[in-house]
């Protein structure tokens, strides 16, 4: 598996983007994180569980949320939506390897501390270009 994904973000349940990897940074990370926030939120007013995914023309967004933070990446719609999720699953489970429950728990708001996390994915994500 891995090279599949485009983009990726990590965000807290309210919005506040603590890690991003992106291609072509379009769309400014925090501005980015209040809205993928407010669409889950507006989405679990929907339905349990809120969304999964999205589709936009060309790029799908697969979101997997897990210990209140939102995991997003985007790919491209040619990619099978299981395989999309399984490499999200890969690095969300990867996430909570590199930062376990007691950096997490006594985090002090400050994302750099999270800065590192590009050097253990790098295997999921298309060459930047």
């Amino acid at each position: 598996m891995g090279k599949i994904l485009r983009d990726f973000w990590i965000l807290t349940k309210d919005g506040l983007t603590i890690f991003s990897r992106v291609i072509n940074p379009n769309l400014g990370p925090q501005l980015f994180g209040g809205l993928m926030s407010a669409l889950n939120t507006f989405a679990e007013s929907l339905s349990n569980g809120g969304m999964s995914n999205f589709e936009l023309s060309s790029v799908r967004f697969t979101i997997e949320k897990k210990d209140n933070f939102l995991f997003v990446a985007n790919s491209t719609n040619d990619i099978k939506p299981k395989k999309v999720m399984n490499e999200l699953k890969k690095i969300t489970n990867k996430f909570f390897k590199v930062f376990p429950e007691d950096i997490i728990k006594n985090w002090s708001k400050n994302i750099k501390v999270f800065s590192n996390f590009e050097e253990h994915i790098t295997d999921s994500f298309v060459a930047k270009i």
